[in-house]
């Protein structure tokens, strides 16, 4: 069995941006020369995410953050901002609820993920963000 870690960088706009970075994962698969295992991907920041979806322009830039906002919204006052003086409180809690981490398995070298599914990064800071995604990749 082999552990690999590889990084790739991207930056972000501020508040909601949603990236596909399936072909970075998909690279960084290929690269390692393991044929069959998972690979997870990680953002190490408490206001980014990694999910997957059927990477649409109308469902990443319209009905995504449209969900957010109405479940978490950015105007809220959360306790969050008294204590550090930012305004990021409704980035942690999407984080909190969409996750920083996703596991997938690959065979023959190729991601296994559905027909329309794309690995994807959302922000949800308030502010743009360089971020480092980190993608562990166990096989052989």
């Amino acid at each position: 069995m082999t552990v690999l870690l590889e990084t790739f960088e991207i930056k972000t706009k501020a508040y909601y941006e949603a990236k596909d970075i399936t072909p970075q994962v998909q690279n960084a698969l290929e690269r390692s020369g393991l044929k069959n295992g998972i690979v997870n991907v990680h953002v190490a920041g408490s206001t980014g995410a990694i999910s997957t979806v059927e990477y649409e322009p109308g469902l990443v830039q319209h009905d995504i953050e449209d969900f957010l906002e109405k479940i978490i919204p950015y105007k809220e006052n959360y306790a969050h901002h008294k204590t550090w003086h930012d305004y990021n409180g409704a980035g942690h809690l999407r984080s909190f609820l969409i996750k920083t981490s996703q596991t997938f398995p690959f065979h023959d070298k190729k991601l296994i993920l559905g027909s329309w599914q794309n690995i994807i990064f959302i922000e949800n800071d308030e502010k743009p963000r360089h971020r480092t995604i980190y993608v562990t990749l166990i096989g052989e």
